[in-house]
């Protein structure tokens, strides 16, 4: 489990979900395109789900635990990219097969 960071706030992910919300949120702030982040809370610390939002000026950083396994699926890009571009915000989607099933 990685971590994504805002200031004291930690959010823990697997590093394979951080890896490709780093290419999503990277290229989101190239483009000069803020976006609202919304994760949910662990039932550990009270469930629910946080937003957050990242704009150029935003100090964000993420840990990797070790590297990714496996190559990056860009059909989640995709998937992560259309949830970045809604009225919703960035969320974690569930990862498509491979295959785009």
């Amino acid at each position: 489990m990685g971590r994504l960071a805002f200031g004291n706030e930690v959010v823990a992910l697997d590093d394979r979900v951080l890896a490709h919300l780093e290419i999503v949120m990277v290229t989101k702030l190239r483009r000069h395109e803020p976006f609202i982040l919304t994760w949910t809370v662990d039932p550990s610390l009270g469930s629910g789900r946080v937003s957050r939002w990242v704009g150029l000026s935003t100090s964000w950083d993420i840990r990797f635990e070790s590297r990714p396994a496996g190559p990056i699926n860009q059909a989640w890009i995709e998937d992560l990219m259309s949830t970045a571009n809604s009225p919703g915000g960035l969320r974690i989607v569930p990862e498509p097969s491979a295959g785009g099933d």
